[in-house]
């Protein structure tokens, strides 16, 4: 007999809210195959990753300015564009995770962000601050899908792995977390979400 759900945890990137770099650098880098070249040699996730794990903005973007000097402008476009990456919420997920918290289910959140960038998101995404509380990779030097910061958050949360889902849209942070012992559910859109959690038989 599977473990009843006590405890729901909502990845936030791509979950809750969307995020697309290539929404300002179209304007800033307007050729295509230009921009692709500049997220897959300088710019990169492996780079951007660092941020989440706790690297300042500062050494990231000196880092890279040191290598590519001529490409400074736009590498330091990428924090000062940061807002125009996140555009807007995904008000049907959003309204899952409020209608959980409202029923008066245990949610928190867990999320690859850098510190700096995540507390500008809670203030332009107020919902972000509703849960019970958040783990943010770029606090704790942690990022998904290292084991570890499934065990922060259990530790920190006083989570029961068993009875906890996890809801993330990258397939390596799902197995990451089935990996510690939650449950977990790939996210590919609200309806798919709500039939998910009915499976692990929490109703929406």
């Amino acid at each position: 007999m599977t473990t009843e759900i006590k405890h729901i945890v909502f990845d936030i990137g791509k979950v809750l809210i969307h995020y697309d770099p290539h929404l300002p650098f179209a304007r800033l880098i307007p050729d295509e195959a230009e921009r692709n070249w500049f997220f897959a040699n300088i710019c990169t996730h492996d780079w951007n990753i660092e941020q989440d794990r706790g690297r300042t903005w500062a050494e990231a973007e000196a880092l890279l300015i040191e290598a590519h000097p001529t490409r400074e402008e736009h590498i330091r476009a990428f924090r000062k564009y940061w807002h125009e990456m996140v555009p807007h919420a995904y008000e049907d997920s959003v309204a899952i995770m409020e209608g959980l918290i409202d029923e008066g289910r245990d949610v928190t959140m867990l999320t690859n962000f850098a510190s700096d960038t995540f507390r500008e998101a809670q203030v332009r995404f107020p919902f972000l601050t509703k849960p019970r509380g958040v783990t943010v990779s770029g606090d704790i030097g942690l990022i998904k899908p290292d084991i570890a910061i499934y065990e922060t958050h259990t530790k920190s949360f006083g989570l029961d792995p068993a009875a906890t889902i996890f809801i993330d849209d990258a397939p390596v942070n799902v197995e990451g977390a089935k990996a510690f012992g939650w449950n977990a559910v790939l996210f590919s859109g609200a309806d798919k979400l709500r039939s998910d959690l009915a499976a692990h038989g929490v109703k929406v």
